[in-house]
């Protein structure tokens, strides 16, 4: 990745500031959860077993537990890591709810948990190839996430995406009891999935956005256990939910603080038909999360609907 300062159609090189420390990158991903991630910091260093986890965060979305881990160098195996801390969090279920309930007031219980969603995600500044492989299938409970710093307080986050349609269960039945056991639970599903969960009527409503979805090169469908991402390479556009008799639509608009303040590019659609409604949760910060819900159920709407998220494909840009 190359960056440069542009000063009056000049360009700069803008040097790295590369962490020295694995804390350092812990320091400065913990704090900002909600605006990097949308996740809800749960603990720091919370310990369960012979583990001791760097974050536990918890998706909103997904009603499901989220571990974040900082790496520095390259001598650990994702794969074996990840799903030791799934094994730990499965077999300890109580745990964590209980640990969530703490700090934040709430009371959840383990059946209010989607704990088919759990993930891991691997913050470091850079992973090698055979770390990237290793996790190389399109259902994989994982995330790595390369971070750098540079000169003048520029930080980059960049996902390393998949590029394989293999299925990690090809290789479950030949692997250790603690990925196998792992797998039969935590489970990243397929769009046929999501298709079982919606009236056959809804199918080719379905396919006619996907279609649409799909028309712009620098797009992706990015599937988890409660929806389908339509993601852009500078953010998601937006969250696709299939329920039995509609598509649910979800365009995230952005945070605001107690006292008011939104967070930077807050998002607002210029919606005439007034199609798009909003709700809004409450982080454990103070801060509130504010979205677009669209229920679309026939093809009529997708030209309505194609002109709403286009509005945030280029808020994104």
């Amino acid at each position: 990745m190359l960056v440069f300062l542009d000063s009056q159609n000049t360009l700069t090189p803008v040097e790295r500031d590369a962490f020295k420390l694995e804390q350092d990158v812990h320091k400065l991903v913990e704090p900002n959860l909600e605006t990097v991630f949308q996740l809800e910091y749960v603990a720091s260093e919370f310990t369960v077993g012979e583990f001791r986890l760097d974050t536990l965060a918890f998706d909103q979305a997904t009603n499901s537990f989220v571990i974040v881990e900082y790496k520095k160098g390259h001598s650990y195996s994702v794969v074996d890591q990840g799903y030791s801390y799934l094994s730990v969090m499965l077999n300890n279920k109580a745990e964590f709810v209980l640990e969530y309930n703490e700090r934040t007031g709430k009371q959840l219980k383990r059946t209010d948990i989607d704990w088919a969603s759990s993930r891991i995600v691997f913050v470091a500044p850079s992973f090698n190839t055979y770390q990237k492989n290793s996790v190389n299938f399109r259902d994989v409970p994982f995330e790595l996430w390369e971070i750098r710093r540079f000169d003048g307080g520029i930080v980059v986050l960049e996902r390393c995406e998949s590029t394989s349609n293999e299925s990690i269960e090809k290789v479950t039945k030949s692997a250790s009891s603690t990925i196998s056991t792992v797998a039969a639970e935590v489970k990243v599903p397929d769009e046929a999935v999501h298709l079982s969960r919606i009236e056959p009527k809804l199918i080719p409503v379905w396919s006619a956005l996907k279609a649409r979805l799909l028309e712009r090169g620098d797009t992706k469908l990015d599937s988890s256990n409660n929806y389908i991402a339509w993601r852009a390479e500078t953010g998601t556009v937006c969250f696709v939910l299939f329920r039995q008799r509609e598509l649910r639509i979800e365009i995230t608009r952005g945070t605001r603080k107690p006292t008011g303040d939104s967070s930077k590019g807050f998002f607002t659609l210029d919606d005439p038909k007034q199609m798009a409604k909003e709700t809004s949760w409450t982080w454990k910060s103070g801060n509130t999360g504010h979205q677009y819900v669209l229920s679309v159920t026939s093809e009529a709407e997708l030209d309505y609907v194609m002109y709403l998220l286009e509005q945030k494909y280029a808020a994104l840009s």
